[in-house]
């Protein structure tokens, strides 16, 4: 079967040839008016009915025409190129895609089409006058990019002038440079006017304000630029580049960053091109840069000297180059070079201590970004071999420190498990497996230096909720937790070891019959972990793990009322959250979720409840504080505490500790709190919606669902442009599309089409984003649902998007029978349903005439269902069946002939005698055309 173009109606046998001349001077005069759009339309017409291949050609220009006076140059070039392939003489086609061509920017190619035209017609003055005109842009930009190099020999001159140190004038050419890389011809011009070498100058004089004009400079040279990069690294070197991270500047430390993730980047997409760049030069194999790059960044993680700051990014942008971006993707061999090359170094970060320093500077993120990067390295391996291959060596590495080094050695072996529990976990059970390590860990929980205590106590929290075989962490752990609890006199022990009280004393999880401790003791616990909370005199470092108690204790119901109901606590927990404290993140959002009741709860089957009670099986049980009405409460409790501004700042953070799993709990509380529509516009205005956008594109399968059904009911009960101002808007629809695939809930399916309804309801640009995203077959699947209100959602959805002409062409094409569904919906009894399909027919009777005609052939009831709209009591039911009815009159006499002869007739006789409104206008014009037809007559009063 063919089908035909979009737009471009089925040729049709035995047209004559004054139809196409016809139209083309239909389409003239259209564009004489000014409605270029309609001209357009006539010329595409005129081109579906053949014709010769010079009235073709005229077609095609005047379609170029057309494009150039909507301001679609792409367009217009085409359609002249076409014109042009069916008649190489065609000089107006030839002057027009010259046109075009100018404002494209490309002045070289204008200029040959406007010398053919004046070498086929010399007289003609236009033709020379825009042949001037093009001459002088093309001179004026020479002369541009002349004055280009002058400016950026100025702007080196003045920056490496020692004489102009710290004057205004030296800040703006610094400014000027940054700006002037940020454009494609401005980098090129830098990078072609000995740029980088002058670079490399100002990056060697140490100036924290002329560093980062180097460094921000060089990424608009490598942004996207394949060659630019590799010759950037060959000039600056790829060592020198990596060790600016390593600077105690923290401003500078983050310029260098971004520069090397411009670079790999840029490096990356070359490999996946087949070493090319994007100006389509062949280079070397990229491969090589990048290990060499990463190798680099690998030695950085150990050097001595390298600021913590400068160790912590260099581990963000391993995290971030090493692991594949989908498992779908089959080579892992960066993973697995990086894991044999430097594994050892990133355990070596991994088990260094923050207090007292040891010789490598961490930060109190230093740890936790090791752990997230051994846990991304870990998941990206495929086989067994591979694995084990990975626990030899971490096994390796930790022997090497417990067994000859000492009491450092095995602080730093424990310190290491530690890290491995909190990253790839079955790596770090392994290893308290090794001989002699859980042992040292109990060992030393007993020890008179605080250092060594904290180092195993950490480790006994984090092998309480992940070590499977050392059961014996459970059975004993809670008579040392709570001695230490009890006796020790330093508060970092003392909340340490409450920590690891609270996570075994929540094994029971929401299970209200599965309580751990005595009676009250839970609440005991979590108002000391609120009280250190709230106490700013203890630093942020240990006030984090008074978060981390509560993360657990909150699964209590109690526990739950007692912090939301705690103003203090909830100011404290936001504050807390915002710090550089990154690693306090997790447990923040885990803390939130349990409030909030957000995370996956399973309704049991009544009928297995009582076989399990049966068979004297435990049940679990709701604790009475979790009921809906108490959830609500405690959400209303959070919204009024800040929580939305709190969670808002947690996505912005630039952190390896926002990991997929931290993203998707933030995403659950999101729609927790957006649950309830009166609830929808505090959100909004504390900076939901945007907060939720990057949930909804980046995460886990779950949180990206999660938040996209949240941005769902913000669009449905919200004004889309205020909730998503400018461009925002846009990124909505990809979230939206995605709750239309069938893995999602009914609920789900719902609120994306009603969300979508409202966006296609707003402009041209955002129907052709949601078809773009193929929404189209996904919505037409749901208009055949058995469940009503998906049904009526779809066919809504479906009326707003008919405003687009895809759509239109969709239901004109031969074939099909979305046009019969619409009508049949139509006299459905779901008032709703029929006033959606209703609407619809409407809109495509009125943008497609030859649909009237199609109407009576799709079903033996169209004029019942027309007849049974114009009786209805509803009102914008009669209108919208008076309008299809109107729009049928007008497209033929043979159907107006039809409808006049049958019982229509009478029923708008009744409708046109009613008082002004609408629907008494639009049957007054239906009989108006009839009479005009000659159909009817008029009554004696001339009405």
């Amino acid at each position: 079967m063919t089908v035909s173009a979009p737009g471009t109606p089925e040729p049709q046998p035995a047209i004559p040839a004054s139809s196409v001349e016809q139209l083309r001077k239909d389409g003239n005069e259209l564009f004489k008016c000014g409605d270029y759009e309609g001209a357009l339309t006539a010329y595409t017409q005129a081109l579906g009915l053949g014709g010769t291949s010079q009235d073709q050609a005229i077609l095609h220009r005047n379609r170029a025409a057309c494009h150039l006076k909507l301001e679609d140059y792409d367009k217009a070039e085409t359609e002249a190129s076409k014109a042009i392939e069916k008649d190489g003489g065609d000089v107006k086609a030839l002057y027009r895609r010259s046109q075009a061509l100018e404002k494209l920017g490309r002045l070289d190619q204008a200029v040959l089409d406007l010398q053919r035209c004046v070498s086929l017609e010399p007289k003609n003055k236009v033709f020379q006058e825009a042949l001037r005109n093009i001459g002088g842009q093309i001179q004026e930009k020479v002369r541009y990019m002349s004055s280009t190099d002058a400016k950026v020999e100025q702007m080196f001159q003045i920056l490496l002038d020692p004489q102009e140190k710290g004057t205004e004038k030296k800040q703006k050419a610094s400014q000027n440079l940054v700006v002037l890389a940020r454009e494609g011809a401005g980098a090129e011009k830098i990078f072609r006017s000995n740029g980088v070498q002058l670079l490399q100058r100002l990056l060697d004089t140490g100036e924290t304000d002329l560093m980062l004009a180097a460094l921000r400079t060089l990424v608009g040279i490598c942004s996207e630029h394949q060659s630019r990069t590799v010759a950037t690294l060959s000039v600056l070197g790829t060592r020198r580049v990596v060790s600016i991270l390593g600077v105690e500047n923290q401003a500078v430390s983050l310029a260098a960053c971004h520069l090397l993730q411009v670079m790999f980047d840029a490096l990356k997409e070359g490999v996946k091109k087949g070493f090319r760049g994007k100006e389509g030069a062949i280079i070397v194999d990229p491969t090589r840069e990048l290990k060499v790059l990463i190798s680099n960044l690998l030695e950085l993680l150990t050097e001595v000297g390298v600021s913590g700051q400068g160790r912590d990014n260099a581990l963000t942008l391993l995290i971030k180059m090493v692991p594949r971006k989908s498992l779908k993707d089959p080579n892992n061999s960066l993973t697995l070079w990086v894991i044999d090359q430097g594994l050892k170094r990133i355990l070596e970060v991994g088990g260094s201590v923050q207090e007292p320093p040891g010789e490598l500077t961490v930060t109190a993120n230093s740890r936790m970004s090791a752990s997230i990067l051994l846990s991304k390295l870990f998941d990206d391996l495929k086989c067994d071999a591979e694995r084990e291959n990975f626990h030899r060596l971490c096994e390796n590495y930790i022997k090497s420190w417990f067994e000859d080094q000492g009491m450092a050695g095995k602080l730093r072996a424990i310190q290491t498990v530690s890290c491995l529990l909190q990253g790839p976990c079955d790596a770090g059970n392994r290893a308290l497996e090794l001989s002699g390590v859980m042992e040292s860990v109990i060992a030393l929980c007993a020890s008179e230096r605080e250092e060594e205590q904290l180092v195993a106590v950490e480790a006994l929290i984090h092998a309480a909720g992940k070590a499977k075989r050392a059961s014996f962490i459970t059975a004993n752990g809670v008579s040392l937790l709570k001695d230490l609890y009890k006796r020790s006199e330093k508060d970092s022990i003392r909340i340490r070891a409450l920590v690891g009280l609270c996570k075994l004393g929540s094994a029971g999880g929401t299970d209200f019959s599965m309580k751990q401790f005595a009676e009250g003791s839970t609440l005991k616990l979590a108002k000391q972990c609120r009280k250190w909370l709230c106490n700013d005199q203890i630093d942020a470092g240990t006030r984090r793990w008074a978060v981390e108690g509560l993360a657990y204790l909150t699964f209590d119901a109690d526990v739950k009322e007692e912090f939301v109901g705690d103003e203090d606590a909830l100011k404290a927990l936001f504050q807390l959250s915002r710090s550089e404290e990154r690693a306090v993140l997790f447990a923040v959002a885990s803390a939130l979720v349990n409030c909030t009741n957000s995370y996956d709860c399973e309704e049991p089957d009544p009928k297995m409840v009582e076989l399990a009670k049966y068979a004297k099986q435990h049940v679990p049980e709701q604790h009475p504080k979790d009921k809906p009405s108490f959830v609500r409460a405690r959400v209303k409790k959070l919204l009024a505490a800040g929580v939305v501004s709190a969670m808002t700042c947690m996505v912005k953070t630039e952190s390896p500790v926002l990991t997929n799993s931290c993203r998707e709990l933030l995403s659950r509380v999101f729609l927790a709190l957006v649950e309830e529509a009166e609830d929808r516009g505090t959100v909004v205005a504390q900076g939901g919606g945007k907060a939720l956008l990057p949930l909804a594109l980046e995460g886990t399968d779950v949180g990206q669902t999660k938040a996209a059904q949240a941005l769902a009911k913000l669009t449905i009960t919200s004004n889309p442009e205020m909730t998503f101002p400018g461009e925002r808007i846009y990124e909505v629809v990809r979230p939206l599309v995605s709750l239309l695939h069938l893995n999602c809930t009914g609920l789900q399916n719902f609120e994306a089409l009603m969300a979508l309804t409202n966006l296609a309801g707003i402009n041209e640009r955002l129907r052709q984003k949601i078809l773009k995203e193929k929404a189209v077959p996904m919505v037409e699947g749901y208009m055949f649902e058995e469940h009503e209100m998906i049904r009526r959602a779809a066919t809504e959805c479906m009326c707003n998007l008919a405003m687009s002409k895809e759509v239109q062409d969709l239901f004109e094409a031969e074939g099909n029978d979305r046009l019969k569904l619409l009508v049949l919906y139509s006299g459905e009894d779901d008032e709703l349903l029929r006033r959606a399909a209703a609407g619809g027919l409407a809109m495509l009777t009125s943008m497609r005439p030859s649909l009237c005609s199609r109407i009576p052939q799709v079903t033996t009831h169209w004029l019942e269902i027309l007849q049974a709209l114009l009786l209805s009591p509803n009102q914008e039911l009669q209108h919208r069946g008076a309008v299809v009815v109107l729009n049928m009159v007008e497209a033929s006499r043979e159907i107006a002939s039809t409808l006049m002869e049958s019982e229509m007739l009478e029923i708008l006789s009744v409708l046109a005698k009613g008082k002004e409104d609408p629907v008494t206008r639009v049957a007054t014009a239906c009989l108006g055309k009839a009479v005009e037809y000659g159909l009817i007559k008029p009554n004696q009063d001339g009405e």
